[in-house]
C-alpha cells in the first residue's frame, strides 16, 4: 500500500485551504444572496405563509426601491429592516435580477365568488391605470406590483401601512383609496382583497 509523502500531504493541505479562502472571500452569487430569503418568501420567491408576499417575478426596480425603503427606515417592518442593512444595493440589484426571472405562482386560497365579481369592477375603476391586467406581473418594461394572487392577510397588512403612512404612498394612490373608501365603504377593500385572491 502506497503513502502519501509529508511534502505532497502538506501540498495538498494548502491547496483545500486556498480553494476554501478563495471561496470565502468571492463575491456572492445572486442566487446565493436570494436562497437567503427562502425562509419567509418560499423557494424561487412563492411565499407558502399568509403574512408574506411572494416576491417571484417582482419587478427589479420596485425590488430595489422596496429594500432601499427598508433599509433606511422609510417603509415600516417587523424584521425587514433589520435584515436589509445587512446587503448593500448591488446585493439588492442582483437579487432583483434573480427574482424577475422567477416564475410567479399564485397563492391557493379561499374567497368570496360574489366579492370577488364586485372586487373586478372596483379594481377596474379605482386601480387599473396603475395596476394593469388586474395586477399581474407584467413582461413589459415597466414598474408594477403584484396584486393579483398575493395573500390577502400580507394585502391587508400592506394597505395598512399605506393608510397609516408606515410605507410612502403616492399622491394618486391616496386620492384613489379615499375615493374608494368614500363610495364602499370598508367593505369595497374587501372586494379588492377577493378579487386578488380569485387571481389563481
Amino acid at each position: 500500500m502506497m503513502t502519501q509523502s509529508p511534502v505532497r500531504l502538506l501540498f495538498a493541505t494548502c491547496l483545500i485551504i486556498s480553494g476554501w479562502f478563495s471561496q470565502a472571500g468571492a463575491e456572492p452569487t445572486a442566487e446565493m444572496l436570494a436562497n437567503h430569503c427562502a425562509g419567509c418568501h418560499g423557494t424561487h420567491g412563492n411565499s407558502l405563509g399568509p403574512a408574506t408576499p411572494s416576491i417571484a417575478a417582482m419587478d427589479n426596480e420596485v425590488f430595489v426601491e422596496v429594500m432601499e425603503g427598508f433599509k433606511s427606515g422609510e417603509i415600516a417592518s417587523t424584521i425587514m429592516g433589520r435584515i436589509a442593512k445587512g446587503y448593500t444595493k448591488e446585493d439588492f440589484e442582483k437579487m432583483a435580477g434573480y427574482f424577475k426571472q422567477q416564475t410567479y405562482q399564485p397563492a391557493k386560497q379561499d374567497f368570496d365568488q360574489a366579492l370577488a365579481k364586485k372586487g373586478a369592477k372596483l379594481h377596474e375603476k379605482y386601480c387599473e391605470k396603475c395596476h394593469v391586467e388586474g395586477g399581474k406581473p407584467l413582461a413589459e418594461e415597466e414598474e408594477y406590483h403584484i396584486l393579483a394572487g398575493q395573500w390577502t392577510p400580507y394585502l391587508r397588512y400592506a394597505l395598512a401601512d399605506f393608510r397609516a403612512e408606515r410605507r410612502p404612498i403616492e399622491k394618486k394612490m391616496k386620492a384613489k383609496l379615499e375615493e374608494l373608501l368614500k363610495a364602499e365603504g370598508e367593505k369595497g377593500f374587501d372586494a379588492l382583497f377577493a378579487f386578488y385572491a380569485s387571481q389563481q
